[in-house]
């Protein structure tokens, strides 16, 4: 067993060896070590205990470390073999390509609509105004009233609810109410208090009272005491402890670094090279897909009271993601597939075949709400966007793909209903009676991850924790919480628009309180 053990450890460590030779970081750790090794600390008669206490007290140690911690999460979605997990249900991979048909012939068939091709180099007037418009781009001139979104949340829902297992037989004739008949394990209560434990304990918490007294006598507040501990993890510079910290939600002042900290996307000088990159890429070729960028924004964004302001930086941010082909390495662990186009004129052959976008990934209506809140943290927008480019390949791209992952959109609708089901008896038999299926008025919460729904404040508290306990499975835990929190007044409804009106304004939730409470009760 212990060989076993010993040879498992040894292939981890080759294949982490060989990994991080092909990080990006690479470069910068060899040649630290390198002036490490032809420095006067390191002595020839003592050579690898020398090495070691000096890469210790240089701080390459602590970098090394967070470039372990960082493979390690990426490689999280890995099986044992190290190969991608694609979807490994069968009806789900072909529910996964139907939809990718249907929003490839959308795209395609909107093409043809306004007469533009999918690709095609950007004339130099445009490429000279766009240029000269970068920093202000609300005030670029484009036409759009053609356009329209390729698909919404509600689209996507429809799909996911015609989803059928070929070993379930619907008992009532119906099946498409809920999720039922999808055979998934997802975590019950009690196992959510077991993942969820600093907040399930009652702990002290940002976002639950901002006098709360700090507990020590060194500071006042428990915000003061969370600023000082935050400046104090931050100057150590280890990933897992900013993790760790986020816990009990974290400081605005210091949540962007504490972000890019725990995602490994402090900004260097090839990261602002590789953005301006990206940026010439924007200038020099005109994608359909940009118009799409701009109607998104302009209908999600720059109609909220909370993100219009941002409206410039959006665009910038928006259209560089689209170009970014590191984004296709999402590809790897997810069950989607990115749309193939041939290019114009050409025969249809693997080379004169590419990837479009360049970053596999089609935006839907709401697609821009995933970047929004970042715009309270960074006032950068190259931070801005490694920040937000990491978070989508960790976590929001498993919202809007057809997927078994206990991550994905379906486990946690599931997740949802179960919670409701359990702990809210009456409320989910008032929806049955009244025929309002209760993921019906909760999946956009989950397919944005509440951005656009919840105040940033209270949103960025809650994706705190979605990166603390990397996990997304608070989203399906906050959505059964608030229907619970508004159980009399949606119990006294009978009409989708009228359940739809009672959660409409979320803007008095607190979520912090509402996570700890419901957690820290039997029943939601």
């Amino acid at each position: 067993m212990d060989n076993m053990k010993d040879k498992s450890i040894h292939h981890t460590a080759q294949k982490l060896t060989e990994e991080v030779q092909k990080m990006p970081v690479y470069k910068n750790l060899y040649d630290d070590v390198q002036k490490l090794v032809s420095s006067p600390l390191v002595t020839k008669a003592d050579f690898k205990q020398t090495l070691l206490n000096s890469i210790k007290t240089s701080g390459v140690e602590t970098e090394l470390r967070n470039t372990v911690f960082h493979w390690v999460r990426s490689h999280h979605n890995l099986s044992m073999s190290g190969c991608p997990s694609k979807e490994p249900i069968g009806y789900l991979r072909k529910a996964q390509m139907q939809w990718e048909k249907r929003i490839h012939k959308s795209l395609n068939s909107m093409c043809n609509e306004v007469s533009q091709p999918l690709s095609r180099f950007r004339v130099a007037s445009d490429k000279d105004e766009l240029e000269d418009k970068w920093t202000e781009l609300s005030i670029y001139d484009v036409d759009l009233n053609q356009y329209r979104p390729v698909y919404a949340p509600k689209d996507f829902l429809e799909v996911l609810l015609c989803l059928r297992s070929p070993n379930y037989r619907s008992i009532d004739g119906e099946g498409s109410w809920d999720f039922s008949q999808l055979p998934f394990k997802v975590k019950n209560l009690s196992e959510l208090k077991s993942l969820y434990q600093d907040i399930a304990r009652g702990e002290p918490l940002l976002g639950v009272n901002p006098d709360m007294p700090a507990s020590s006598s060194l500071h006042q507040t428990l915000l003061d005491e969370r600023i000082a501990l935050g400046e104090v993890v931050l100057t150590s510079n280890h990933a897992p402890v900013a993790q760790e910290f986020l816990k009990r939600g974290c400081p605005q002042c210091l949540r962007g670094r504490m972000w890019a900290q725990v995602l490994g996307t402090e900004v260097k000088e090839q990261h602002v090279e590789y953005f301006g990159e990206l940026k010439q890429m924007v200038l020099q070729y005109d994608m359909m897909l940009d118009k799409l960028i701009f109607k998104d924004v302009q209908l999600t964004a720059s109609n909220d009271d909370q993100y219009f302001v941002f409206e410039d930086v959006l665009y910038q941010v928006m259209l560089c993601f689209s170009r970014d082909t590191e984004i296709l390495s999402v590809f790897y662990n997810s069950s989607s597939n990115p749309l193939h186009a041939i290019l114009k004129g050409k025969q249809a052959t693997p080379e004169n075949t590419v990837i479009y976008p360049p970053s596999g990934v089609i935006p839907f209506h709401g697609f821009t709400m995933y970047a929004a809140p970042f715009c309270y943290m960074y006032d950068d927008p190259v931070a801005l966007y490694y920040t937000f480019r990491a978070f989508y390949t960790r976590y929001w791209f498993r919202l809007h793909e057809v997927s078994s992952h206990e991550q994905g959109i379906l486990c946690l609708c599931l997740l949802f209903e179960r919670l409701l089901q359990r702990h809210e008896p009456q409320l989910w038999f008032h929806f049955r009676f009244i025929s309002i299926q209760p993921v019906q008025v909760v999946f956009k919460w989950l397919m944005r991850g509440f951005s656009g729904h919840l105040p940033p404040e209270q949103l960025l508290y809650l994706w705190d924790l979605v990166l603390a306990y990397d996990s997304l499975e608070v989203l399906p835990l906050l959505a059964a919480a608030i229907l619970s929190f508004r159980k009399d007044s949606l119990m006294a409804v009978d009409t989708l628009p009228a359940v739809e009106a009672v959660l409409a304004d979320l803007s008095s939730l607190s979520v912090m309180p509402l996570l700890q409470l419901t957690l820290m009760k039997d029943s939601i």
